[in-house]
């Protein structure tokens, strides 16, 4: 028996969690230490998946697979593709960011004795977030994928509502009503979206079978498997419904804002960088792969949608006085790119759109962390209590700036290659949604640039001359970030070459092939390409 590698990658996270919440009230850095140890061990575990996955092997690697509750039909069973294996690395990279970004977030509050914050609790759900969302990404048994998609959203709600903005704590005294509410509001719409899927999962299983995306995509593929049309387009819906809850696409997206405004940054980048992902990821795998005519057929309602979402976020954007809000709906747009290329059908659009899962996760990271670290000095969120904080904390508004440009997707960072690839493949197959889609990157760049010049330029405010620079934690914190951002923005082809297959794989599970440029390229011979 071959070494259960995956089930080990989500399993060291979960321990770390038990283990860290059972550390001693009075051992706080204890606790801290011991969950930035495991999640670095999380880290080398997802590097070895990596290392052992072979881009041109089988679609599904490192698989497990054994009877669970066998009179269902239910199995545990992993396996992971190119895309699942990217999004695993992104998960296990950014969680020690998270954890050192965040060392003080749940410390007692010194002005306030009676309210304790349990710094234990705190980094323990984060490693159980961790645990949950790797295995959403390893799951190929669609019961066992939707136990945790829908289980992660425990350990999140307690770390929205029981663990605030800092900004706002001990002086305002609503704050309390305000992370409450953001947590059930982002609950309720999660729960409502997961309680749909699940009356899809049980018709799936009435069609199929089973629970499992490898036979169900192989009788698919063998035409041993009917599914009415109209079932399947009901049981697409009812998993599309929850994945766009989960991503978040517009109508379904107005938990976001709450949620991150009302989270501590580190929380805030768990939410938009890591779990929104499992449900970018889950419309490639389960969607388009359990149901291909079903997403064809939605496809031209799911561009405008995305399309909306494009615009509709990056405008609201703009007009935001609050820097963790105005982050919020630029991810709210980003999204709309990311599902804009999934749909769009295309092998350029596809892979763009893993990518832009994984630069999304590390810009967003980046600016959101920084901006925390600015946030924690001054005590606001508000963009006009800033001013000219570059000439006090220069490396502050440098390290800021950078997050900023990958946000506009600047070329020569991450993000640009994977908003270029989408752009390119949503124009060769919808030109018009093509086109529009462009005045999302237009709008990037005004809310991205006016926030820069408010807050790092200009006269330096009173409130912020004693501003200090970044330490060095927040440095080791940002640096890799920074890094990751120009190093896979001049060279992604790492990246391209594990998702490429996995990409050719999903196109061919709904029978698409790219479509033919309108004008004849000519061949190096000088003849014209045929």
């Amino acid at each position: 028996m071959s070494f259960p590698l995956l089930t080990v990658t989500a399993a060291v996270p979960a321990a770390g969690a038990v283990l860290t919440a059972a550390v001693p009230a009075a051992r706080r850095t204890a606790a801290k230490w011991l969950a930035l140890l495991f999640s670095l061990a999380t880290l080398v575990l997802a590097v070895l998946v990596a290392v052992r996955f072979e881009p041109g092997g089988a679609r599904y690697q490192l698989t497990e697979s054994h009877s669970w509750i066998a009179d269902f039909g239910v199995r545990y069973e992993l396996g992971v593709d190119g895309i699942g294996v990217a999004l695993i690395g992104l998960t296990a990279l950014l969680i020690p960011f998270v954890i050192a970004a965040g060392w003080h977030d749940a410390d007692p509050l010194e002005t306030s004795s009676s309210r304790w914050r349990p710094t234990q609790g705190f980094f323990a759900l984060i490693l159980m977030v961790e645990a949950m969302v790797v295995i959403s990404f390893e799951a190929t048994d669609v019961f066992l994928f939707y136990i945790f998609f829908e289980a992660m959203l425990i350990p999140m709600y307690f770390l929205i509502g029981g663990f605030g903005d800092r900004a706002h704590a001990g002086t305002d005294e609503n704050a309390a009503a305000q992370r409450s509410y953001a947590a059930v509001k982002f609950l309720l719409y999660n729960l409502v979206g997961g309680l749909i899927m699940l009356a899809a999962v049980i018709g799936l299983y009435v069609v199929a079978g089973n629970f499992s995306l490898q036979e169900i995509t192989a009788a698919r593929a063998a035409g041993t498997l009917d599914m009415a049309t109209n079932t399947e387009r009901l049981l697409f819906l009812g998993f599309f419904f929850a994945f766009a809850v989960k991503a978040p696409l517009w109508p379904l997206h107005t938990w976001l804002p709450n949620a991150m405004g009302e989270a501590t940054a580190p929380v805030a980048v768990l939410i938009t960088a890591v779990v929104d992902k499992v449900g970018t990821f889950a419309m490639l795998r389960f969607c388009l792969g359990l149901f291909p005519d079903a997403s064809k057929w939605a496809t031209p309602v799911i561009l405008v949608l995305a399309l909306v979402s494009i615009v509709y976020g990056a405008l609201l954007a703009v007009g935001q006085r609050d820097i963790k809000r105005l982050v919020a709906y630029a991810s709210i747009s980003h999204f709309g790119f990311i599902i804009m290329g999934i749909f769009a059908m295309t092998s350029q659009g596809q892979s763009g759109a893993t990518l832009y899962m994984v630069n999304h996760g590390l810009s967003t990271a980046a600016l959101m962390l920084v901006a925390g670290f600015l946030i924690s000095r001054r005590g606001s969120r508000l963009i006009a209590d800033y001013g000219g904080v570059q000439k006090v904390a220069p490396v502050l508004a440098g390290t800021f700036l950078i997050g900023g440009l990958a946000t506009l997707s600047l070329p020569g960072l991450a993000p640009f290659v994977s908003e270029f690839l989408v752009l390119v493949g949503t124009f060769s197959r919808y030109p018009a949604i093509g086109v529009i889609a462009t005045i999302g990157i237009v709008l990037a760049a005004l809310y991205t640039l006016v926030l820069y010049q408010r807050t790092m330029t200009g006269p330096v405010k009173e409130q912020v001359r004693t501003m200090p620079d970044l330490r060095l934690r927040e440095l080791l914190v940002v640096a890799p970030l920074i890094a990751l951002l120009i190093g896979l923005g001049v060279y992604p082809k790492p990246l391209t070459d594990i998702v490429n297959p996995a990409v050719q794989h999903t196109l061919s599970d709904v029978k698409q092939k790219d479509p033919k440029p309108e004008v004849a390229v000519e061949a190096r011979n000088g003849e014209a390409a045929k």
